[in-house]
């Protein structure tokens, strides 16, 4: 295989920084857009969130029919234009229903970049350099979060709209496709999503979506419980969330290194410290527990994460963008969107409505059976002995 450039690889990882945008993106902004939007049922406003998980999930079961008729780089330009336009494009949208097409096309536009983001770096290179740059993928999609976050929630004090123009950021990415991403052909074979690819590669679909659905009970929870478990200030709380981000970004940063010293325990690292973070929440007293728990929390990401994506990567070897790759974005979004649908319900159920960390022990639970799931699948996850986990 011949060797691919750093303008190449700095290219892929630049589309791993727009993918988390989707949503978190204007998080900071929901209270305002809420307002302007007050006469509107409340649930209109939640499906400005959610509804891009919802088109990045239906996209991504096209992806490989996408893949099979165009290149990746025309695929990468087509779904990059379309972000920035449906992403930016919301600024100029007066109404609800407007802006909610918009944020449906904007999921459009990421269930075509997710795969890519990823399965790109198991197209170009060997097996022994993807551990290390899917914790790069990881970590741009962390340090995206926090970009996005900060500067939506700057921009959004001229006022709500101007959120959305976080989005152009979507510019740089598409320069850096159009002047270097090479024009190779994913597949030739008109493949689809099959069932069979389902069954060989559920062990890391139902990891990622066990782990996001985990994962998100944090930013749908925290700056609800934080201020009333140990009375700190909203920027406080912003601090901390960011905080978490930046822990995840540098854990993606290190995840090489870390899965080359810890191959045969490495699978396990994430739900035992998401049982361990959350338990920190669940019983927090006082605000030193509040930080080793979001520090837990985001170092289970920074190493789930980009865990799953290689050992699915090495296991799909060069076709795992039109395989593996969909159905670990399919599930990422789907347990975006499944973690309050599941978890609120559940804390009404289990403990007294008035326990306001309940989704957090929710949380705890989730995460035992995240570990359940490792275990039980340990042997389907195995690799080639010098790959093994």
């Amino acid at each position: 295989m011949e060797k691919i450039s750093h303008k190449v690889t700095a290219t892929i990882l630049s589309m791993s920084l727009l993918t988390v945008m989707a949503g978190a993106a204007i998080a900071p902004a929901l209270g305002l857009i809420k307002q302007h939007f007050a006469y509107r049922p409340a649930i209109l406003v939640q499906l400005i969130v959610s509804m891009p998980a919802l088109f990045i999930i239906v996209t991504n079961f096209f992806f490989s029919t996408v893949a099979s008729h165009l290149s990746s780089r025309t695929i990468a330009i087509s779904g990059l234009l379309l972000y920035v336009v449906a992403g930016a494009g919301c600024y100029f949208c007066a109404d609800i229903y407007a802006l909610m097409i918009m944020r449906g096309l904007l999921g459009v536009s990421v269930g075509l970049i997710m795969p890519l983001s990823t399965g790109l770096l198991a197209f170009y290179y060997p097996p022994e350099r993807q551990a290390q740059l899917m914790g790069f993928s990881a970590a741009m999609n962390q340090m995206g979060g926090v970009v996005a976050t900060l500067l939506a929630g700057l921009l959004a004090q001229v006022e709500w709209n101007y959120a959305f123009l976080v989005y152009l950021l979507g510019l740089i990415a598409l320069v850096m496709v159009i002047i270097w991403l090479p024009d190779a052909r994913l597949s030739t074979e008109g493949k689809t999503i099959k069932l069979s690819n389902l069954v060989r590669f559920h062990p890391s679909v139902t990891g990622m979506f066990l782990l996001m659905t985990i994962f998100f009970v944090y930013p749908t929870n925290f700056a609800i419980t934080a201020p009333r478990q140990c009375e700190i200030s909203t920027t406080s709380t912003t601090v901390i969330m960011v905080g978490l981000d930046l822990v995840a970004f540098l854990v993606g940063m290190a995840f090489g290194g870390i899965m080359n010293a810890c191959r045969r325990q490495l699978k396990y690292f994430a739900p035992l410290m998401f049982i361990a973070g959350y338990s920190c929440l669940a019983w927090a007293d006082g605000l030193s527990l509040i930080i080793a728990g979001s520090a837990l929390i985001g170092i289970s990401a920074g190493l789930g994460v980009p865990y799953l994506n290689t050992i699915a990567s090495i296991k799909g070897g060069r076709d795992s963008v039109n395989t593996v790759m969909p159905l670990l974005s399919a599930a990422l979004y789907l347990g975006q969107f499944v973690s309050p649908l599941l978890v609120m319900p559940l804390s009404g159920v289990l403990f007294d409505k008035a326990d306001i960390a309940a989704p957090y022990k929710v949380a705890v639970a989730l995460s035992v059976m995240f570990l359940a799931q490792v275990w039980l699948t340990r042997n389907l996850q195995s690799l080639p002995p010098e790959q093994h986990q």
